[in-house]
């Protein structure tokens, strides 16, 4: 790689676990400069070497984790990292991203991406110190939990600042949505890449670093990281952020009526102060907590002194953990939500499919598709916080009727079969986080078309339901003049989407955390393009940087269209379009299927893509310099 691009350190880690062997490449400046790093790189990596042949737990398969080029820095919330495979719960693009400090120390220990291959023969661990870089015998710690995992390594290498990412039981067991942990709490989570891991028998990469990294202008770029915190700390949101984290969203969310209860039968929860984040703070918070080089410190350790629970500790929990183990699951017992937040990260488990499969069993439970005779003796009756605990430890061992939720719902009602599948709120395959999207018309198309299926964090529109307080910046960014209500409406969504998504790949890339990087605005493009700019030596306007970002999102697209992805997919499930919302402030919205395809081939159209299947055209590939995929795509038009 060119040394006089900073910022990244220009190498990649391929460790081939089949044939143990370990080699170092120098990284192509061609794709730093078309895909930036992390998870724009990853997926390159992954387009390039897994096809529609490989099976997701194959050792064919590609694991990839990369850290951008800002990743480690100063710029402030610096500290993510993605980890990309074909994903187990969907068979689609699968990748996750991260925060804590692994990260980080992987830079400072030389490297930007690691690619593993195959599948060793035993349990393995990778230690990677500087240059020293071995698979170690895991034996000792399989079965293990991932806090334990950790500790264990961090007192066998000797040095309690080693980081490790590791798997717990779920991963092992080849949980269809395990997840990877490091700092004990921090999950890479959703499509199950801790499966993917698991797959390979390897246990854990434990990183040490001693390396610096290097950014081309020094001064300029402390001054822009310095005006970047201090834009994060006067934005209106910061004080909550601060305070409460992602679970000031619980009471948002009720009072807008699009929190998820009871599988989304209802749109609001009579419990829902009970498990607010101003509770936590009051009775379990003891102090609080932040990823790597963050000014906003918006998580938080808890403990429980008293109760059916007393001893849990751990952090946290995330909204979307309150809500998918709390709400859609009837269940207002604060200390539970802890306590299977606390064991999930243990195990190795995404919280959010986690509950939501819980919460989609309950459903079966009510309407007699199933009973106590199918779940082992189980009474999933709403609300029932003993029999959720036991579950997420059943489906993490994969045990008795965990061993069928473990496959995720989708998987598992295709087996139940007698209207089961009706009941799964999914998209792709994966299932939908905490918004209920019939009332947010933009997040019902960006959690419909989201390349990973179900999910939030590939477009996260928080412009929709906070336009009040950022009309100026939505107005400056796009465009659009927003009036109120305006998360109801179907009007300027596909804009909203399209440009939300491509600078969520953009921040993605360069390792910056999307809440304070894109999702609440203080950080907004012209922050990004300053940022890598100095730090690289590379000019990257924000028009380059978008363009990087929409080519990202359509090599994603392409990866899917080649595993057979079609226009159904893009749809909502059965129960959106079907049901309008029941209870609360937004009582009686629903998504209209014609409105619906109607947003969707506008989106499509803003896209460049096919209207028939969403297949990227061959002008829209040659436009982002795809154009050596057209063969590979389906569409010539």
């Amino acid at each position: 790689m060119n040394n006089q691009l900073d910022g990244w350190q220009g190498r990649v880690l391929w460790v081939d676990l089949t044939e143990k062997e370990v080699y170092k490449e120098e990284l192509s400046e061609d794709l730093c400069r078309k895909y930036l790093g992390q998870s724009g790189i990853n997926a390159k990596i992954l387009y390039d070497n897994v096809g529609p042949e490989v099976d997701p737990l194959d050792p064919e398969n590609y694991l990839i984790f990369g850290v951008g080029p800002l990743g480690g820095t100063l710029a402030p919330c610096s500290g993510r990292f993605t980890v990309t495979s074909k994903a187990p719960l969907t068979g689609l693009f699968g990748d996750s991203n991260c925060g804590g400090h692994w990260g980080p120390e992987l830079k400072y220990a030389g490297y930007d991406h690691i690619v593993i291959t195959g599948k060793a023969d035993q349990p393995v661990y990778l230690w990677i110190n500087d240059e020293q870089v071995e698979l170690r015998d895991a034996s000792k710690v399989w079965g293990k939990t991932t806090w334990a995992t950790e500790e264990y390594l961090q007192e066998k290498l000797g040095n309690n600042t080693i980081q490790v990412a590791s798997i717990g039981p779920a991963g092992e067991n080849l949980v269809n949505y395990a997840a990877i942990i490091c700092n004990h709490n921090r999950a890479a989570g959703r499509t199950g890449m801790g499966a993917v891991m698991g797959s390979k028998n390897l246990k854990a990469i434990a990183v040490y670093g001693s390396k610096e990294i290097k950014v081309a202008e020094p001064k300029e770029f402390l001054d822009i990281a310095v005006e970047s915190q201090e834009d994060i700390m006067d934005d209106p949101l910061y004080e909550v952020a601060n305070t409460f984290g992602t679970t000031a969203i619980t009471r948002l969310a009720q009072e807008l009526g699009f929190l998820p209860t009871k599988n989304f039968q209802e749109s609001t929860f009579s419990g829902a102060d009970k498990l607010s984040g101003e509770k936590i703070l009051e009775k379990y918070a003891t102090k609080h907590k932040g990823c790597f080089n963050c000014p906003v410190s918006c998580s938080r350790y808890y403990k429980v002194d008293e109760g059916e629970y007393e001893g849990t500790v751990g952090e946290g929990p995330e909204y979307e953990t309150i809500s998918a183990m709390g709400t859609k699951c009837g269940n207002e017992n604060l200390p539970s939500v802890l306590k299977a937040n606390t064991l999930a990260n243990q195990l190795g488990l995404d919280t959010i499919s986690t509950g939501s499969v819980i919460s989609w069993a309950m459903e079966l439970y009510q309407r007699d598709i199933i009973t106590s005779e199918d779940t082992g003796g189980l009474e999933l009756e709403w609300g029932n916080h003993q029999e959720l605990i036991e579950l997420v430890k059943m489906i993490a061992h994969r045990k008795g009727f965990g061993d069928l939720l473990a496959k995720g719902a989708f998987k598992a009602a295709q087996e139940i079969g007698n209207s089961a599948e009706e009941y799964v709120v999914h998209s792709k395959g994966m299932e939908y986080p905490a918004v209920d999207v019939r009332g947010t018309k933009g997040m019902a198309l960006g959690f419909a078309v989201a390349s990973r299926g179900g999910d939030h964090l590939k477009s996260l529109p928080l412009y929709e339901i906070a336009h009040d307080v950022y009309k100026e910046a939505i107005q400056e960014e796009l465009g659009i003049e927003v009036e109120d209500e305006y998360w109801t409406q179907y009007e300027t969504k596909p804009r909203l989407i399209a440009w939300h998504e491509e600078w969520h790949c953009v921040v993605d890339s360069l390792g910056l955390c999307k809440l304070e990087g894109i999702a609440l605005k203080p950080l907004r493009p012209k922050h990004f393009a300053q940022l890598v700019s100095a730090a690289t030596g590379v000019e990257f306007d924000e028009d380059r940087l978008q363009k990087i970002g929409e080519r990202i999102w359509n090599l994603e697209r392409l990866f899917n269209i080649r595993e057979g992805l079609s226009r159904e997919d893009d749809m909502p499930p059965k129960r959106m379009l079907e049901e309008t919302i029941a209870t609360g402030p937004s009582a009686g919205e629903g998504l209209s299927s014609a409105k619906f395809n109607s947003m969707l081939d506008e989106y499509y159209s803003l896209r460049g893509w096919d209207l028939a299947n969403g297949i990227p055209k061959k002008q829209k590939l040659e436009e982002l310099n795809l154009n050596w995929e057209v063969k590979k795509s389906a569409s010539t038009g």
